[in-house]
């Protein structure tokens, strides 16, 4: 009786292809849009984790308020030494940052770039990559004490057209305030434009160069074993306040763990998806309206029919069933199809936005999303002929059969 009432369901939806189809399609529109925005959410919650995995959650920052770095505001070398005293601070080191233009040839135009001053110390570098979630030479070496007139490049300068029309390889050179340097080495990609541009010099040569010795934009601190990092850099953000004298809310930094720092972001995250969901929504919302006026339609129609069932022996659950699993198929069908769709276009996205430098912002497709989706998709179809098949099933056999 099930198989059978399937097929006069699925004959249904065949004899009514148009109306089916543009039911089918402003279902599909929606549940597309979810599909996508919440596949590169969910790529950027992952993104996250693995960040914070790689970094690890005994890092804490601290930087200065001016975060673009437009004006004079900087870290010193004495608030370096200050924070290295404190209790409960395995390590701390700092980067210098500056923006200036870079040439590769020397009479030419060059490209506006930050200018990022590491330190030689190999644990203060690797302190520095950990901060970096982990991102370390993909080719070449690393800044070492004496490389006066020495470069570490990006990973964009790798790429034709990216920073330059040509690529970048060892022993080229560079210049930087009409100073040559040497390429000796890149940076794995990060997946933003910014960082993957960045030229790194130690911080010695960018102080020279930019006469801002003990100037820094970054300072990175680790926590010792038994410290919360958490409660260290709320520690750290007093004590550095009072040492420089300034008044609680008018300090020119701050100071935030990585976790803190984490948890911010994935409250913003989790905002600004369910802003999104919520605008696509909307579409799925107008898809269930138009389900149910379908479906109404659909009673309206086979009126004659229903009377025919009920007068041989179909009960008003039969009825029922059968406009109920008709919306609902409505539904998953464009469920179906708007989750193959999504992916597409999901994965065509990617492309694009890696292209643009933001290879970071990846989609990620977990089982529960396309299993979520299909019987969200089923559920709103299903929902949406509910009415109509309640009224289809109340029709008294006598009437449904002298209606024309």
């Amino acid at each position: 009786m099930i198989e059978d009432l399937i097929k006069y369901v699925i004959t249904n939806l065949r004899q009514r292809f148009t109306r089916s189809f543009l039911t089918i399609l402003s279902i599909l529109i929606g549940i597309m849009a979810i599909f996508i925005l919440m596949s590169f959410g969910q790529g950027l919650v992952n993104y996250m984790n693995q960040m914070s995995e790689d970094m690890g959650a005994d890092k804490i920052m601290v930087m200065p308020i001016d975060m673009a770095f437009s004006g004079n505001i900087y870290l010193t070398q004495d608030d370096l030494d200050f924070i290295k005293k404190q209790r409960g601070v395995a390590e701390a080191t700092a980067m210098m940052m500056k923006q200036t233009e870079v040439k590769i040839d020397k009479d030419k135009l060059g490209k506006w770039v930050f200018i990022a001053g590491m330190p030689t110390d190999s644990s203060e570098q690797r302190l520095v990559e950990e901060a970096f979630a982990g991102y370390g030479i993909i080719k070449g070496r690393n800044l070492k004490e004496g490389d006066s007139k020495k470069a570490v490049l990006g990973y964009n300068y790798m790429i034709p057209d990216k920073i330059f029309s040509k690529t970048l390889k060892i022993g080229d050179k560079i210049y930087i305030q009409d100073e040559h340097f040497e390429v000796i080495g890149f940076y794995e990609e990060v997946g933003t434009p910014q960082d993957d541009s960045n030229v790194y010099l130690t911080n010695e040569v960018v102080g020279d160069l930019f006469d801002m010795e003990g100037e820094y934009g970054y300072i990175f601190v680790k926590a010792e074993k038994n410290e919360d990092p958490s409660e260290l850099a709320e520690k750290l953000q007093e004590k550095l306040r009072r040492h420089k004298g300034q008044e609680e809310g008018q300090e020119d930094f701050y100071v935030q763990s990585f976790d803190d720092l984490m948890e911010t972001m994935g409250t913003v995250l989790l905002i600004l998806n369910s802003i999104l969901v919520i605008i696509a929504g909307i579409s799925v919302l107008v898809a269930a309206v138009n389900i149910m006026n379908t479906m109404y339609t659909a009673v309206l129609e086979r009126t004659k029919e229903i009377g025919i069932m009920k007068a041989i022996g179909a009960k008003n659950s039969t009825i029922l069933f059968i406009f109920f699993f008709e919306s609902g198929m409505l539904g998953l069908i464009g469920g179906g199809i708007g989750i193959i769709i999504g992916f597409a276009l999901a994965k065509l996205g990617e492309t694009i936005i890696a292209a643009s430098g933001y290879s970071f912002l990846k989609p990620s497709f977990p089982w529960w999303l396309t299993v979520g989706c299909l019987f969200f998709s089923f559920a709103v179809g299903a929902a949406s002929g509910y009415f109509p098949a309640k009224a289809a099933s109340r029709l008294k056999p006598v009437d449904a059969l002298r209606y024309e």
